[in-house]
């Protein structure tokens, strides 16, 4: 399985993981669910009326971490927002359950792509494993 393929697997089986930004010198961190494989990127969702937002707009770079089964996955990068109908149309026919919340035209809903990003794999039994996209 390819590395970004892998990733979002990891992320599906664990079902949350937590994204960290930065506001100011503050980080900030929050549970979130959404992930998905399109097009060779791998994508979040949040709302364009959050802090997160906002944040991610002050400073695209940003962390997730996830825990499944004593591995633990991080990914590091930058978030870029992508207005692509069809990807906001892809993830909600992943997640249909954000569609009481978000529609792909309401101007709110934001899908957000990892660039330059490190994904690292790590346990406390095995040598961590690297690789980027």
């Amino acid at each position: 399985m390819e590395g970004i393929e892998r990733v979002c697997q990891f992320l599906d089986e664990a079902q949350t993981y937590y994204l960290a930004t930065v506001e100011g010198d503050q980080p900030r961190v929050r549970p979130f669910g959404t992930a998905l494989l399109y097009n060779g990127k791998l994508y979040i969702e949040t709302g364009k009326v959050k802090n997160v937002s906002r944040q991610l707009a002050a400073n695209p770079k940003a962390e997730i971490c996830a825990f499944k089964n004593g591995q633990w996955l991080r990914v590091a990068g930058e978030l870029v927002n992508d207005d692509d109908r069809d990807v906001k149309v892809a993830m909600l026919e992943k997640m249909p359950s954000l569609k009481a919340m978000y529609n792909p035209d309401d101007g709110n809903m934001q899908m957000l792509y990892f660039r330059n990003a490190t994904a690292t794999f790590s346990s406390f039994t095995a040598a961590p494993e690297s690789f980027r996209f």
